[in-house]
C-alpha cells in the first residue's frame, strides 16, 4: 500500500498568522476575544477555546478588558468604524491577499465601477468584501449564475465593470467565468485574486487524486475550502471521504485501498494531519499483521476436522487439577480438558474456573479408545457460540464487556465469551498515548465495530463506550450546573496558561490567574497533575462547552485582608521590592505592592530612591491612602518622621508644663 500526502496540505500563510495572534495574545495571559471562529475548524477553536479566547458575534460583545482580534477572512468597513467608536483594543489578523481584494474594490467602486465578486455570498470573506464597496456589487458561484446575471441587467455588458474572486474559489470553475467575462463584459477590469496557496492546493489534489483508489481530505466540514479541495477530489476520485479527525476514517475501505493520498485544508492543523496519518498506518499495519496470522479458533477449527469426533457434548465436573478438569459425559472414556482449552484468558487458573459439579457444554477434539480418553475443548465451543453474540453485538451496535488478556502491538486483545477482539490502541483509551499496560486483566465495556465473518475477526471499541459515558455525564452535569456551585475534582493536566480538572466526567479550566491570588508564571506552583481540589464554576457556556472554573478563596484575597486589617494611617513594617526615578515600591503583604512617592521618604530633599533605599532593605512606613478600585497604595516613610517628632513635641511640652507646675507650687509653700 502506497500512501502520499500533499506537500500543500494544512495551514495556509493567512490562517498561521492569524491563529499565532490569538495564541500569543492568550498565552500571554490577555483577555482575547475573537469576531467569529478564527478557523473554521473545530478541534482547533475548542483548544483555543480551552486557553480562554471567546468568540463574539459583534464588536458590541466585547469586554473592556479584552483584546478583540479580526479573523483572516476580514471584515467590512462599517466594522471597523464601530470597533473605533467602541474604543476597542484590537488586533487585525485579515490575510494580506484578502486585503488586496479590499483596497481593489475599494478604490474601483469609489470611481463608479460595478464590482462582480466570484464567491459565496454568505461567506464571511465575500461580506467583508461587500463591505469596501461604494458602489453596486453583485455576486455569483458559478459561469450559469453569471450569465443570468448580465442576462438581468443587460447594462453590465458595456458598463465600467470590476471583477474580483473569493481567494478560496475553485480554480476550474474561474477558469469558466473568466471566459464569461472576456467574452460578455467589454468594459470589464478583471482581478484574478484567488490566492496562490489555494490555486497550488486545488492543483495538487486533483492531480494525486487522479493517482489514488482512495482520496482522503481531511478538514472541518464547515469550511469553504475544504469542501471545494473535497468536490475537486471527489471529481477525479469516486472513493473520496471527507474527515474532521482520525476517528472518522473508513478503515473498512482503507484495506482495501493500494494508493492513498491525503490532502487537508487551509484552515486544518498539522497536528490533526500527523494523527490522520499516524492511525491510518497503524491501524492498516495491525489489521494486514492479525489478518496474516491464524487465529486460534481456525487452527483449532482445521486440526478439528481431521480427527474423529462426535460434535458437541455435555458433561459434569468430576475433577480439577491445576493443568487438566476431568468430566463425565455420559460415556466410558473419561473426559478431559486441557487447561489451554478451559479458557483463551492465559493467566486463568483452573480452580478459579470450575469446580466438581459444575455442568459444562463441550466440543470433543480428539477420541482415543486406547487409552480411553476423550480430548474436550471448553474454549472451542464458547467461541463458537460466541462469535454468534459478536455479530449480533455489531448489527445492533450494543455494548459487550469482556477482559483484556494481552496487550499486543498496536492494541490489546479483549476475550469476551471465549472470542479474542483486536481492539486498537487508538481505539482503548479516551486519550491517545495513554499507557494500555493499566488495562491488562481488567474488564472493559466495548462495542463491535467491525467483524470479518470467513476469519472470524472481530475489533473493538472501548472509546465509544467512553464516549457515550462521557457525554451522558455532561448531560447530568449540564442539567444541574450553575455558577457558583462548588465540586471535587482532580486534576487531569496543565498547560502554560492554566489547569484543567475532571469534575466528574467533563473537564473545566481554571484559568492561570485564578490559582492564585499572587502572580504565578506556571501553574505547576500551585497545583500538579493528580492533586484533589476544591474548585468552584465561575462562568459556563453550555452553547461552547466552555466551563470556567475558580479555585483562589475569597478569604484569602491579600486585599480584603488589607481592607480588614491595614486600614489608612495605619503604621507597619515593609519591604522595599523595586526603586524607580519617582519613588520605591514596598511589599505590605504577599501580592500587594504599595508606592513610597520619592517626597514621602525623608524630611530633607532626595534626589532619587537609591540614594536612600535599597532592594531588600525592611523600612517603617504609614499607609497614606488606599484605592481598591484601581488596586494602587500610596505610603509615607516621611509621615512617621512628622509624627515622632510631633511626639517628641508633646512629650517636651508636657515635661515643662509639669516642670512649671512644679516650680509654681514650691513658690506657693515658701510664701506660706
Amino acid at each position: 500500500m502506497k500512501i502520499t500526502v500533499a506537500k500543500s496540505a494544512g495551514f495556509c500563510f493567512g490562517v498561521k498568522r492569524a491563529v499565532d495572534i490569538v495564541e500569543k495574545l492568550a498565552d500571554s495571559g490577555k483577555n482575547v476575544c475573537t469576531l467569529g471562529a478564527i478557523i473554521h475548524n473545530p478541534q482547533k477553536v475548542r483548544e483555543l477555546q480551552e486557553k480562554g479566547v471567546r468568540i463574539v458575534e459583534s464588536p458590541g460583545d466585547v469586554s473592556a478588558d479584552e483584546i478583540l482580534v479580526i479573523r483572516s477572512h476580514g471584515v467590512s468597513h462599517d466594522v471597523y468604524d464601530r470597533i473605533s467608536s467602541l474604543g476597542i483594543s484590537y488586533e487585525d489578523a485579515t490575510c494580506p491577499f484578502v486585503l488586496k481584494i479590499h483596497r481593489i474594490v475599494a478604490e474601483n467602486s469609489e470611481k463608479g465601477d460595478i464590482i462582480l465578486i466570484a464567491g459565496d455570498k454568505d461567506h464571511p470573506e465575500v461580506q467583508g468584501i461587500i463591505g469596501h464597496c461604494a458602489s453596486e456589487v453583485h455576486t455569483f458561484m458559478n459561469g450559469d449564475e453569471l450569465e443570468q446575471l448580465i442576462g438581468k441587467f443587460p447594462l453590465l455588458k458595456n458598463s465600467p465593470v470590476c471583477a474580483v474572486v473569493q481567494t478560496t474559489f475553485n480554480k476550474n470553475e474561474w477558469k469558466k467565468i473568466l471566459k464569461i467575462l472576456q467574452k460578455l463584459c467589454t468594459n470589464a477590469k478583471i482581478f484574478d485574486t484567488i490566492c496562490s496557496a489555494t490555486s497550488d492546493r486545488q492543483s495538487e489534489a486533483e492531480n494525486l487524486a487522479a493517482e489514488s483508489d482512495l482520496m482522503l481530505v481531511v478538514g472541518g466540514k464547515h469550511s469553504s475550502n475544504t469542501n471545494k479541495l473535497y468536490h475537486i477530489c471527489q471529481s477525479r476520485c469516486s472513493e473520496t471521504f471527507l474527515i474532521e479527525s482520525a476517528e472518522e476514517l473508513p478503515f473498512s475501505a482503507l484495506k482495501h485501498a493500494d494508493r492513498i493520498g491525503i490532502t487537508a485544508g487551509a484552515s486544518t492543523p498539522e497536528s490533526i494531519i500527523k494523527e490522520v496519518l499516524v492511525t491510518m498506518t497503524e491501524e492498516i499495519k495491525n489489521i494486514e499483521e492479525s489478518e496474516a496470522e491464524p487465529k486460534f479458533e481456525e487452527l483449532l477449527e482445521e486440526s478439528f476436522k481431521n480427527y474423529n469426533t462426535d460434535g458437541r457434548v455435555h458433561g459434569v465436573v468430576v475433577g480439577v487439577t491445576p493443568t487438566e478438569v476431568r468430566v463425565d459425559v455420559g460415556r466410558k472414556q473419561t473426559g478431559i480438558i486441557p487447561l489451554a482449552e478451559l479458557s483463551g484468558d492465559p493467566n486463568a487458573k483452573s480452580e478459579d474456573l470450575v469446580k466438581v459439579g459444575d455442568e459444562l457444554d463441550l466440543i470433543i477434539m480428539k477420541t482415543n479408545d486406547q487409552e480411553g480418553t476423550i480430548l474436550l475443548s471448553k474454549r472451542l465451543y464458547d467461541a463458537q457460540k460466541g462469535w454468534d453474540d459478536i455479530v449480533k453485538a455489531e448489527e445492533e451496535k450494543t455494548v459487550v464487556t469482556g477482559v483484556v488478556t494481552e496487550v499486543v502491538k498496536g492494541g490489546v486483545i479483549a476475550l469476551t465469551n471465549g472470542v479474542r477482539v483486536f481492539i486498537p490502541a487508538s481505539l482503548a483509551t479516551v486519550s491517545r498515548g495513554d499507557n494500555l499496560d493499566e488495562l491488562l486483566k481488567k474488564e472493559v465495556s466495548f462495542r463491535i465495530i467491525e467483524t470479518t465473518r470467513q476469519r472470524k475477526r472481530a475489533v473493538g471499541s472501548i472509546r465509544s463506550v467512553l464516549n457515550d459515558e462521557r457525554k451522558q455525564k455532561t448531560e447530568a452535569f449540564w442539567a444541574e450546573a450553575e455558577v457558583g456551585k462548588k465540586y471535587t475534582g482532580v486534576v487531569k493536566s496543565l498547560t502554560s496558561y492554566g489547569a484543567f480538572v475532571d469534575i466528574g466526567g467533563i473537564d473545566g479550566m481554571v484559568h492561570i490567574s485564578e490559582l492564585s491570588w499572587n502572580r504565578i508564571k506556571h501553574p505547576s506552583e500551585v497545583v500538579n497533575v493528580g492533586d484533589t481540589v476544591e474548585v468552584y464554576i465561575k462562568a459556563l457556556d453550555q452553547e461552547k462547552g466552555k466551563i470556567s472554573l475558580g479555585y483562589r478563596k475569597a478569604e484569602d484575597n491579600p486585599w480584603e485582608i488589607l481592607k480588614n486589617q491595614y486600614p489608612v494611617g495605619t503604621e507597619c513594617e515593609v519591604e522595599i521590592v523595586n526603586l524607580t526615578p519617582f519613588g520605591a515600591f514596598a511589599r505590605i503583604l504577599p501580592g500587594i505592592d504599595g508606592l513610597i512617592h520619592v517626597s514621602q521618604i525623608s524630611n530633607e530633599r532626595v534626589e532619587k530612591p537609591q540614594d536612600v533605599l535599597s532592594v531588600g532593605q525592611k523600612v517603617n512606613v504609614k499607609i497614606t491612602a488606599v484605592d481598591f478600585d484601581k488596586k494602587r497604595i500610596s505610603l509615607s516613610m516621611k509621615e512617621l518622621l512628622a509624627d515622632k517628632a510631633a511626639d517628641e513635641e508633646t512629650e517636651e511640652a508636657a515635661e515643662e508644663a509639669a516642670e512649671e507646675a512644679a516650680e509654681e507650687a514650691a513658690e506657693e509653700a515658701t510664701e506660706e
